[in-house]
């Protein structure tokens, strides 16, 4: 049964757009914002389109979609109650203080992106109108307007994949909420360690999207390459003991023990064997690691990445807390240069560093 409610999907990327889509099929009043025009075009003329690799039929749900130049019009109509925030990192505060005037006086936002960008958006609505949730594991793009493709079927039971929380952790009504519009798309739970939950995903991202991004690959080739599934142990060793430094607990990163990859990272033998068995057990799994990560899919498209907000925040908290993070800001420094067109993507940018 759908809430009522008026929801916005602003910037309606490949993770927006996929829960949008399915609260849209589920009866919900959505609103979708973006920047694209010939997004925004396809999805007014043709609807959007989802489909996934697997177990799940194609479907294509006609909505309602706004430039972000229209969104003056919304003045005319009913006030959102809750906005999804779904840009990339670098644009969450202006998107944020674009909705902001758009908001009803008990309405909230929901950070459904990469990156811990709670803060950003506290800073503009305030704390009190601020939620967290992570999707976990869900391998979507946006390949071509109005179109959005997921690298898998539905996780269901086998793994939750959207995480909301209250930024205080407590379990209220409003996270039931966002919970159940989200599992019109997968499943979603209501998490009181919002933070750790945050800090997980970082570290997942932070293990192989920026990697993607300077050598051009996609995830399942560059772990079956032992020199880089083992600079991407170390980059998730480097990020973990920063989280654990941090105060933040976990109990999985990617369905691993963190304190494995840590000690992985860090050369312990056993440790590493038993990571580098689980990764590419995973990759050699049919359809295994046959996903570009998102930040791979931005260098592709001369899109800026999120790198100092994925790897180089990890170095940043490092630094506040006088723990190094040296992998982490070779990769950060390699990611920029070749954003800036500096270098050309290549495996060699890591195969050639010699560091594992």
């Amino acid at each position: 049964m759908a809430t009522g409610k008026r929801i916005a999907v602003v910037c309606t990327g490949a993770v927006g757009g996929y829960a949008g889509a399915h609260m849209v099929k589920a009866g919900e009043d959505v609103t979708f914002i973006d920047f694209w025009p010939e997004h925004v075009e396809a999805m007014n003329k043709n609807g959007l389109t989802i489909t996934h690799l697997k177990d799940v039929e194609p479907f294509t749900v006609k909505v309602k979609a706004l430039h972000v130049t229209q969104l003056q019009e919304v003045a005319k109509a009913k006030p959102f109650d809750i906005a999804f925030i779904c840009t990339k990192s670098y644009d969450t505060a202006w998107a944020t203080t674009m909705i902001k005037q758009y908001l009803a006086p008990d309405g909230y936002c929901v950070s459904l992106q990469n990156c811990m960008n709670e803060e950003t958006i506290a800073g503009i609505v305030g704390w009190g109108k601020t939620l967290g949730s992570i999707a976990s594991s869900i391998t979507v793009g946006l390949n071509e307007p109005g179109k959005i493709a997921r690298a898998a079927g539905k996780s269901g039971s086998k793994h939750t994949v959207f995480r909301v929380g209250e930024v205080h952790g407590r379990k209220t009504d409003r996270a039931q909420e966002v919970m159940g519009l989200l599992a019109n798309s997968d499943s979603a739970m209501v998490t009181d360690n919002l933070w750790g939950e945050r800090w997980s995903k970082l570290v997942t991202n932070v293990m192989g999207n920026g990697l993607s991004a300077c050598t051009g690959m996609i995830t399942r080739d560059m772990v079956k390459i032992d020199s880089i599934r083992h600079f991407s142990n170390r980059l998730g060793s480097e990020a973990i003991r920063v989280g654990f430094a941090l105060g933040y607990t976990f109990d999985e990163v990617s369905h691993m023990d963190p304190e494995k990859i840590a000690l992985a990272g860090e050369g312990n033998a056993a440790a590493q064997k038993e990571i580098d068995d689980h990764r590419l057990a995973e990759a050699n799994k049919p359809g295994g690691g046959e996903h570009r990560p998102s930040m791979g899919q931005d260098m592709v498209k001369g899109r800026r990445t999120e790198i100092q907000f994925l790897n180089g925040f990890v170095v940043q908290k490092g630094k506040e807390i006088g723990l190094e993070a040296p992998t982490n800001a070779i990769l950060t420094d390699i990611v920029t240069r070749v954003e800036r067109g500096e270098l050309k993507p290549d495996p060699k940018h890591i195969t050639d560093l010699r560091l594992n």
